[in-house]
């Protein structure tokens, strides 16, 4: 197992309401210094069929479009050991610092969690009740690797649609 720093810092501004976390990024991702940097994982994808956009190359604006919709994203782990990119194999994860991101950005009103090990963390490490007053919900994750209950892209959409109420 290797152990690997998140070096991606939390998307978050005085105008996001919603919080998009993840669980670690895998080696794409960490390697291009971008969130769901794998052209293969959903999650770009699912944000353009939700704002019926076409999603543009250049990460910072790709990133402007989260922020225009008031979308932040961050992870649930600061750092761990892994094995490649599985989520499965992830051990010995420390959490980012939830209560301190809240403190600072108290207008975040919904917080999801894209897959199970992202919300799994969070509830091991930081705990639900740092959520106090916000909705939560943990969503389909948007990777690429197959896994149990996997959703069709369509299935997965229809889902991350609920983040349009609040925005």
């Amino acid at each position: 197992m290797q152990p690997i720093q998140n070096v991606l810092p939390p998307i978050v501004d005085e105008n996001t309401r919603i919080l998009v976390v993840g669980s670690m990024p895998g080696k794409q991702s960490l390697d291009k210094q971008q969130y769901y940097g794998n052209a293969r994982n959903h999650f770009w994808p699912i944000i353009g069929e939700l704002f019926q956009v076409e999603i543009p190359d250049n990460y910072e604006e790709r990133i402007a479009l989260l922020r225009s919709n008031k979308i932040g994203l961050w992870d649930s782990i600061a750092s761990c050991e892994r094995k490649g990119s599985l989520d499965a194999t992830i051990k010995n994860e420390t959490p980012n610092d939830f209560a301190k991101l809240f403190e600072q950005y108290p207008q975040v009103q919904l917080v999801l969690f894209n897959g199970s090990k992202s919300l799994d963390v969070f509830k091991k490490h930081v705990g639900l009740q740092v959520l106090e007053n916000r909705a939560y919900k943990k969503m389909p994750s948007t990777s690429p690797i197959p896994g149990k209950n996997i959703k069709s892209f369509n299935e997965k959409v229809a889902m991350w649609q609920m983040m349009k109420a609040y925005m």
